[in-house]
């Protein structure tokens, strides 16, 4: 009897074994400021720390959310001129722009990785191009499809591979909120999971059959707190 092994080819060969964890979560919001009262409520913390995306025009805060990851809170900046490309995360897909001025959602994970170009040539969807980002002395690599799309609706990560250094959640701040799991569901959970495993990341995400749904759950100084 044949087993499938996820980390082999079609040819029986190995892949290359990469070191994937989960790097941060992306949570939108209509505006930053609507964006941080909503998570003062809900998660009983406030997000000072941020800075801007010039390339997408978007804008955004952060926290750390356990060991070497961080959380963070994302939208258009309506200080920033209209962007050369799409923004990133369907930040401008009509339907996300609608949703979010309801509260803010779980747009997209984000998946660290130590060898970005075998993620991408190895994956069995297309995760946009790499593209390089630099803000101060840190910069980062990351896929982004160039119009906009998340992969799988959001149920496929992004994937970053930071320049050596520290992780940036370092020098972030601790305000006791930890990611505690990123959940996903699809009408087909077998077809999710297979490309989840020949990602290499079937152990980072929780699987479930339901509509296509996104969600990460928190543990914050208000208690356990799903995000969708």
């Amino acid at each position: 009897m044949s087993v499938f092994n996820p980390h082999t080819n079609l040819k029986g060969v190995a892949k290359k074994s990469m070191n994937n964890k989960i790097d941060h979560i992306a949570v939108g919001a209509d505006t930053l400021e609507a964006g941080v009262d909503a998570m003062h409520s809900l998660l009983g913390v406030s997000l000072t720390q941020g800075g801007k995306h010039d390339l997408m025009s978007t804008h955004n805060r952060v926290m750390q959310a356990g060991n070497e990851r961080f959380f963070e809170l994302i939208a258009r900046d309506p200080d920033a001129p209209e962007p050369a490309r799409t923004r990133w995360f369907t930040l401008d897909d009509s339907k996300t722009l609608q949703r979010l001025t309801e509260r803010p959602r779980a747009l997209c994970w984000v998946v660290n990785t130590d060898d970005l170009d075998t993620v991408v040539a190895a994956s069995p969807v297309d995760l946009g191009e790499i593209v390089t980002f630099t803000r101060g002395n840190r910069s980062w690599r990351l896929t982004v499809p160039a119009d906009g799309h998340l992969p799988e609706a959001g149920l496929l990560p992004a994937f970053i591979e930071w320049s050596p250094g520290p992780h940036p959640s370092t020098a972030q701040q601790d305000q006791g909120v930890s990611l505690s799991s990123v959940n996903l569901s699809h009408p087909d959970p077998g077809k999710l999971l297979s490309q989840l495993q020949q990602l290499q990341i079937e152990s980072l995400a929780t699987v479930s059959k339901g509509a296509v749904g996104l969600s990460f759950t928190l543990e914050t100084p208000k208690g356990s707190v799903i995000l969708d």
